[in-house]
């Protein structure tokens, strides 16, 4: 697999250079499908506005409007009323997922319900991920994310990547995204912890991890 997990888009040139090294073709000539449904679960987000502008790249976090081929959407609730006909060949086709934030664990249950969940480690796409859409790859996000809660409870993830990330570290609109609050955070995760501010990104080729910033981060691991 391989994973851009930002905390904010690809927000400066390191980042987006890291992207371009990952596709196999130019951006230009790269088809993309955005995924919105993470707005959807979280109350300052969506549905809406925020939606829209994500949709149409007017956000101000670079994803969708970065040149592509083309952009399409892929709308995970609305994955289990059509035939997997429908969307599978199209998610296999593309070179490109675009992950919006939100609410992960909203994310985690439409991934699974929707049937994604089980394409994703044999995609050849490039999953660029937005916060929540990059916390979604952890095994858990920790008590202090949760908000919308799953049918069967707790902060269970993907697991297709073995750490954890905390994102927006020191947002200025976020005064709870402290380094201070990540190390609390980090001391309740089981395996190493990410806490990333919105100039950084992990990418993850194969399973390694390599971080990509011109921002504050910190790696957290587990004594």
């Amino acid at each position: 697999m391989r994973l851009l997990l930002t905390s904010a888009g690809v927000i400066n040139k390191s980042i987006h250079d890291a992207l371009v090294g990952m596709l196999d073709k130019p951006i230009a000539e790269s088809n993309a499908l955005c995924i919105p449904t993470a707005m959807y679960g979280h109350p300052w987000v969506g549905p809406g506005v925020n939606t829209w502008e994500f949709i149409s790249g007017k956000s101000g976090n670079p994803m969708v409007e970065l040149g592509w081929k083309s952009v399409g959407i892929l709308e995970l609730t609305a994955l289990p009323s059509i035939s997997k006909d429908r969307w599978v060949p199209l998610v296999r086709e593309t070179d490109v997922l675009l992950v919006a934030g939100g609410d992960a664990l909203y994310l985690y249950h439409w991934m699974r319900e929707s049937g994604l969940a089980d394409l994703l480690p044999s995609l050849k796409a490039v999953y660029v991920g937005m916060s929540a859409g990059s916390m979604v790859m952890a095994p858990s996000i920790g008590e202090f994310f949760v908000g919308w809660t799953p049918p069967a409870g707790g902060d269970e993830a993907l697991g297709l990547v073995d750490f954890a990330i905390f994102p927006h570290l020191d947002h200025k609109m976020l005064p709870d995204n402290t380094m201070a609050g990540a190390e609390r955070w980090a001391a309740g995760m089981k395996g190493p912890a990410y806490a990333i501010d919105d100039q950084t990104a992990i990418k993850v080729i194969d399973g390694a991890a390599e971080v990509i910033s011109e921002g504050n981060w910190k790696l957290f691991h587990k004594s």
